[in-house]
């Protein structure tokens, strides 16, 4: 039987607690070759150039392996089958990309709109503590299930505008759509589970866009659902995609986020009372955390448009290339004692939002939930520790984080009793 290569290694769910020596030994390689003839970059000047570089496309149209199987994250179907989802500008190139994404940001930022992120801090703070407030008669808690993942999910839904008790009713297909992007899963598995995911999700975010406009109220769906700007009103196809990349993006990556962060915490104590002692380490810490423990490991399905020599290879055009960001994000060529969680660390530039006209759209709202939730998780609750180390992992190499994260607690502080 033939050794399994790196990249299997990376992928295989058994190594998925710790992959970080397998992108120590794949950055001896800086671009690698697959047998299916597509590339891997695991070098960070490599990968922050190729984010960059206008020659690398991101249109799943022009990736049959993304249109296949890639774009069920987000509900997305490229190739206009199966589950019948119009791309999003996560799968466009510009000019396209950039028109929809300013007709989003539009509602979402600066300049049009720049206190929406800003004006929800208070709230996020009032979910926090009502979160950790449950916790108080309990010596065990789940960080996922009781912190990480209704934190972000309760942010998203009140920013989209999805009424109150329909997160229940996505999380099935969210989770069905992940489990698809799986590439241990045979193709016809993940169409299977891609269709049965992305109908369902369709007619959800289809009804919301209906109802928005119908009665529209001062979330960001409705505020799309409505807007005759500048550039036009979005298609409504279009806009249903958006929604729901916006609804899944917009808190499966902070639900690791925050977990990973978490573990990090636990398994460094001296840092932990660092936070402890002084709440606005968080920010230096989150850039940190989006590091040496990215939410978002890799991106795949992108495509060269020419021929590109970067690093003594040369990506033919047409290759499918994979972006793999937690190897970059450690390369000592790029950062000193990688493999160290440092909170304050000088150099924090870091791959952990991607880069170039794809940067993460929802980077200052995971950052602010990120530092509102660890904040309170450090100050707050009295004595963490792990149950078991590692814990169990969400099967998916790409969007890596703990599935369940048990700690054990001696109490809960009250709010401002933290000191």
């Amino acid at each position: 039987m033939a050794q399994p290569t790196i990249w299997e290694q990376i992928l295989d769910t058994a190594n998925r607690a710790n992959p970080y020596p397998y992108y120590e030994e794949l950055r001896k390689t800086p671009v690698t070759r697959l047998p299916d003839g597509s590339y891997l970059v695991s070098t960070y000047a490599e990968i922050a150039a190729l984010l960059h570089d206008p020659r690398v496309s991101s249109d799943i149209t022009r990736n049959p392996a993304a249109a296949a199987a890639g774009a069920a994250a987000t509900g997305e179907d490229g190739d206009g089958d199966g589950a019948g989802m119009t791309p999003t500008f996560l799968s466009m190139d510009p000019p396209d990309h950039d028109k929809f994404r300013r007709i989003t940001m539009r509602h979402f930022g600066p300049p049009t709109t720049p206190g929406r992120v800003a004006g929800m801090e208070e709230r996020m703070a009032e979910i926090v503590t009502d979160l950790v407030d449950d916790m108080a008669d309990r010596g065990r808690i789940d960080v996922v299930d009781d912190l990480a993942y209704p934190l972000p999910v309760t942010v998203i839904c009140e920013l989209l505008g999805v009424p109150p008790g329909d997160e229940q009713r996505f999380r099935v297909w969210v989770d069905v759509a992940l489990q698809s992007t799986d590439p241990g899963l045979d193709p016809e598995t993940q169409q299977k589970k891609r269709v049965e995911a992305g109908k369902e999700l369709r007619a959800f975010m289809q009804e919301l866009v209906d109802t928005h406009r119908r009665a529209p109220g001062n979330d960001l769906l409705s505020a799309m659902a409505t807007d005759d700007g500048p550039e036009g009103r979005m298609p409504d196809e279009q806009l249903v995609s958006t929604g729901l990349l916006l609804l899944i993006a917009g808190h499966e990556t902070t639900v690791n986020l925050i977990s990973n962060g978490a573990l990090t915490l636990l398994r460094h104590p001296a840092e932990l009372q660092r936070l402890r002692d002084d709440p606005g380490l968080a920010i230096p810490m989150v850039e940190e955390l989006l590091r040496y423990e990215p939410p978002v490991h890799f991106i795949p399905f992108r495509t060269a448009l020419d021929d590109i020599e970067i690093a003594g290879t040369t990506i033919p055009a047409g290759a499918s290339l994979t972006l793999v960001l937690a190897a970059g994000n450690r390369d000592p060529a790029h950062v000193t004692d990688p493999g160290l969680f440092i909170p304050d660390r000088r150099n924090n530039q870091h791959l952990g939002f991607g880069g170039g006209v794809h940067l993460c759209f929802g980077a200052p709202l995971a950052r602010l939930e990120a530092q509102i939730a660890l904040t309170q998780f450090a100050t707050r609750l009295e004595n963490p520790r792990l149950v078991s180390d590692p814990p169990p992992y969400r099967p998916s190499p790409f969007l890596r984080g703990p599935s369940h994260l048990p700690i054990d607690i001696d109490g809960v502080l009250a709010p401002g009793q933290e000191n």
